[in-house]
């Protein structure tokens, strides 16, 4: 599996981690390079980067 860049993003706010998830964390603070949606949903984590 590719490694997904520490300075990415993600908006998901739907997410049940997005609260302690260091992406949401770099979106929110608006130091994203980019920004993505990963797969998180109001029941299960995505996996991407949740470390905060």
């Amino acid at each position: 599996m590719a490694q997904v860049p520490q300075d990415v993003g993600c908006d998901n706010q739907e997410c049940i981690a997005k609260d302690e998830c260091k992406r949401n964390e770099i979106y929110k603070n608006k130091t994203a390079r980019i920004v993505k949606t990963f797969n998180g949903s109001p029941t299960k984590k995505c996996g991407k980067f949740l470390q905060k």
